[in-house]
């Protein structure tokens, strides 16, 4: 898979340990930014990575920011993401399993690193389960369809 990293300040320790994570599962990566933990808007590299998945560039993202709702906003934006933040691995993995996630976002303020890895790992190891959850998925691009110009 090819993911879409991106981080503000407040998450880009956590963003760089990730990285290693990727490379040990074979994933490939597009760094979206930021490079430092500099003071920056999370916007600016939540919206880019958002739309290299919406645009078929990414397979997913992996967003980090202090508490990762800011990325979430951002990302849930974007038409064809469907971001979520995840602060355990059993919210990870039924992001995946029932809701088709190709977004996930994470509070590097709010859950340590060791948890924040195994929710990486969860979230890129677990399949769509499809079946009755595949119905509500298509019922999200359906309505975006339907409600954007």
């Amino acid at each position: 898979m090819r993911i879409a990293l991106a981080s503000d300040h407040a998450g880009f320790a956590l963003k760089e340990r990730i990285k290693d994570v990727l490379v040990e599962l074979g994933h490939e990566f597009k760094d979206f930014g930021t490079g430092s933990e500099e003071s920056c808007d999370y916007p600016d590299y939540a919206f880019p990575a958002a739309e290299a998945v919406a645009g078929g560039d990414c397979d997913a993202a992996i967003l980090v920011c202090g508490s990762g709702i800011g990325m979430s906003m951002c990302a849930n934006k974007v038409a064809g993401v469907r971001a979520a933040l995840c602060c355990s691995t059993q919210a990870a993995k039924l992001c995946r399993l029932h809701n088709n996630a190709n977004a996930l976002c994470i509070g590097a303020r709010l859950t340590d690193t060791k948890t924040a890895l195994d929710i990486v790992r969860t979230f890129l190891t677990t399949p769509f389960e499809g079946g009755r959850h595949l119905r509500r998925v298509n019922k999200i691009s359906q309505y975006e369809k339907a409600h954007l110009k």
